[in-house]
């Protein structure tokens, strides 16, 4: 994908539930290379964003746009998604990887084994995916994920309750590719991390995007009560009609759900 096709706009987007507005009349342009960093308090709409510029949840209002077009099947391809919670096949490390090689018609047995090496995995390649470690799960997770070779990488939290040795891992791999060229979108509640990682910040709040800017700038000078409260670690409550995101899938319709391609997307629950 060029590189201005990874470059994301939202124009007015909100999701509704019941009516009940989970994100609204978000505004964003973001750079089509680099690192971004999404934060805020527990419920206010973060990974939901996410969702929504990746393309697994369609708005109720407004647009997604990638180079200035709506979402197409090559934008779709271009892209991969790492959960929280890792979702990987009942196979070894090695088949899980041959797996998503196989669906993006990349049968590379050394693309695998560099994959495998750069999250120091490959002494494990025959061992059950899902006998490893909490943060050996997650380093497979996201070498699934890089081997489809995306132009644009999600996180969601990838990071969360992880031994520094993984977190380090992965920070590492995540600001080479960022370094190479992939727009890396991350969720993330660790402020270190994001200033670590991070050129700009979204900070969200109540399913409103409630400060953007430069890492340096919000780490330094936020502007909004919400991003002041959070860096200071208040509690902070603001009374609107706007609620928090914590919704199930069973208050999604299927028709406001897209099922893509990437692998880490798949089986999403």
């Amino acid at each position: 994908m060029p590189e201005h096709s990874q470059q994301l706009t939202l124009n007015d987007v909100s999701f509704e539930v019941g009516g009940k507005p989970l994100v609204h009349r978000v505004n964003l342009s973001l750079s089509s290379n680099g690192a971004t960093a999404i934060m805020g308090f527990n419920g206010a709409g973060k990974s939901l964003l996410l969702k929504l510029m990746h393309g697994i949840v369609q708005p109720s209002a407004g647009t997604v746009l990638w180079g200035g077009q709506t979402s197409t099947a090559e934008h779709k391809l271009a892209q991969a998604m790492v959960f929280q919670k890792p979702v990987l096949l009942r196979r070894s490390v090695k088949a899980n990887m041959d797996f998503v090689l196989k669906q993006r018609r990349r049968p590379d047995t050394t693309l695998r084994q560099h994959l495998l090496e750069q999250v120091d995995l490959l002494p494990k390649l025959r061992q059950p995916a899902r006998l490893l470690s909490g943060g050996e799960q997650q380093r497979l997770a996201l070498a699934r994920a890089l081997a489809c070779k995306p132009a644009v990488l999600f996180l969601d939290e990838a990071t969360a309750s992880l031994d520094p040795a993984s977190t380090a891992i992965i920070e590492r791999i995540v600001a080479k590719e960022a370094q190479n060229g992939t727009k890396v979108i991350f969720i993330t509640h660790d402020a270190a991390q994001a200033a670590r990682l991070a050129q700009d910040i979204v900070f969200m709040d109540a399913g409103k995007v409630a400060e953007y800017s430069n890492a340096n700038t919000f780490f330094t000078q936020p502007t909004s009560a919400a991003a002041q409260a959070y860096l200071s670690g208040q509690l902070y409550v603001e009374h609107n009609d706007v609620g928090r995101s914590e919704i199930k899938p069973s208050d999604i319709g299927q028709n406001q759900i897209t099922h893509s391609a990437p692998m880490d997307t798949l089986g999403e629950n």
